[in-house]
């Protein structure tokens, strides 16, 4: 038996074959990151609905307080139309005029010294 020298330099290690290497190319982006910036984008965009959906609503709001208080203006005026025109009407009617000539010394005219004029003829 042939005795082993382990420090030998003529004696060459075995060696094993191995695959060459790639070469190490950068790391791709984590698909992570580009769903979390999507993620973003698409919680802004519902945001900005939502305040546009809420600024539509009180828009609305007030536009039927104020058409609310025109109809309550508009019945109002009414009411006081129909007021003023029951005036009018009481204050030309014809016992109230016959009343007030009395007061003033006025009689009504005899029918017999009544006559008409025909304007027509000159």
């Amino acid at each position: 038996m042939a005795a082993l020298d382990w420090f030998a330099t003529d004696v060459a290690a075995p060696q094993l074959r191995r695959e060459p290497r790639r070469a190490r190319t950068a790391p791709r982006p984590r698909a992570e990151g580009r769903r979390l910036r999507g993620g973003i984008v698409w919680i802004s965009l519902f945001a900005i609905l939502l305040v546009g959906v809420v600024a539509v609503n009180v828009a609305v709001l007030r536009a039927n307080m104020a058409l609310n208080n025109l109809n309550q203006q508009q019945l109002q005026l009414e009411s006081q139309n129909q007021t003023l025109a029951s005036q009018v009407s009481s204050a030309g009617s014809s016992l109230r005029i016959e009343q007030a000539a009395h007061r003033l010394g006025l009689v009504p005219a005899q029918a017999a010294d009544t006559s008409y004029l025909d304007l027509a003829h000159k």
